[in-house]
């Protein structure tokens, strides 16, 4: 059996992730990653210095990644007796916060953890990996790898839990890498992982999923731009119906993203959605839902986890990451771009998300949408 990296959240699922691949015969390295104030190694049974861990404070605020998360992680640790590390990633963080205020800036919708997977859990910790010998790094994602018949590499596809599924965040993953994942929760059913964690004596067996962005534990994104964005930047502006009529103004393009209908501010006989946010002008624009209909997108820097098509391609898109993938043509573009054309309007299209594309449950590759 094989060396394998696992990133411990000090959640249930990658938790659960760490017995799964203790009772294959895995020898476990358990990674807990910081992002706020660097913070110490918790358990271990290996030398520190296979690790570059820095030691020093802990923050305690609720939510994902936080100092009960790493204690959390460190118990489950003992408890399947695997080597255990904290490590600070507060400047790689720090790369996906400013992507994060950038974006919203831009009157883009982010997606910071695409991102993460991308930088760091299947990036970073491939350096890592590399450095204490280890073949893989695994997750506790709700996606599974499948065989091939025409290639070494596998296959990326959707986790059985249709509810839990999270091979949407995975597309950006560089496809030669996907030979060295281990995505050991992906043949589950969240009940089912919930009741291995507590046959296996875990604490975290019924620990609350977290719902919010880790580096906004506060839940209000908008106040997290604005405060690490500065007040140099104004961002503010009028709020305008789809005929230019303006109707009111905003206090920042941050507060907004496509499809959205609370936090308007505006009261109207009849439902209003935010169907355009406009960077140059600071003019958010809202309309009715069939404003929001759009059959036509594009994307940009498409990442490929099969040979890319050369010609027009029949498949599936999915536009957000809690929408389901439908019908389109998708058509390679110069520059590492393609055209998306739907059988039937899609709502919420927004720039800066990501368009994943799959043939039924594989995820074929997926950009971001301009």
């Amino acid at each position: 059996m094989a060396r394998v990296v696992l990133a411990m959240s000090g959640g249930v699922d990658s938790s659960a992730a760490a017995w799964l691949l203790r009772e294959a015969g895995h020898e476990v390295i358990g990674l807990f990653m910081r992002h706020g104030e660097p913070i110490t190694a918790c358990a271990s049974d290996k030398p520190a210095s296979l690790l570059p861990v820095v030691s020093t404070r802990l923050d305690h605020k609720q939510g994902c990644c936080t100092a009960s998360d790493a204690e959390d992680a460190r118990r489950v640790a003992d408890r399947l007796e695997i080597p255990f590390y904290a490590l600070d990633f507060q400047e790689e963080f720090s790369r996906i916060m400013d992507y994060f205020v950038e974006e919203y800036t831009a009157a883009r919708t982010p997606n910071p953890c695409v991102m993460c997977n991308n930088w760091l859990k299947f990036g970073k910790l491939f350096d890592y990996a590399d450095r204490v010998g280890a073949q893989y790094v695994a997750t506790g994602h709700y996606a599974r790898l499948l065989p091939t018949a025409d290639s070494a590499t596998p296959s990326l596809h959707r986790g059985l839990d249709d509810g839990k599924d999270q091979a949407y965040v995975l597309f950006g993953v560089q496809r030669h890498l996907l030979s060295r994942m281990l995505l050991p929760i992906g043949e589950y059913q969240k009940p089912e992982i919930r009741e291995l964690a507590r046959k296996a004596g875990l604490r975290v067996a019924d620990k609350r999923d977290s719902q919010e962005i880790c580096f906004v534990s506060s839940g209000d994104h908008a106040d997290f731009v604005r405060r690490r964005r500065g007040a140099d930047i104004d961002t503010s502006g009028e709020l305008v119906l789809t005929d230019g009529t303006v109707v009111g103004r905003h206090a920042g393009l941050e507060q907004f993203t496509i499809g959205q209908r609370r936090g308007v501010g505006l009261a109207f006989s009849e439902p209003r959605y935010v169907v355009r946010i406009e960077a140059e002008t600071r003019r958010v624009v809202i309309g009715l839902k069939n404003d929001l209909s759009r059959t036509e997108l594009t994307a940009k820097d498409v990442n490929w986890l099969v040979d890319p098509p050369t010609s027009p391609t029949v498949c599936q898109v999915q536009i957000r990451y809690n929408s389901e993938a439908a019908p389109a043509l998708v058509e390679p573009l110069p520059a590492g771009r393609i055209q998306v054309t739907f059988d039937e309007p899609r709502h919420g299209v927004a720039p800066g998300q990501a368009a994943v594309i799959f043939a039924g449950s594989r995820v074929l590759g997926g950009g971001w949408i301009e």
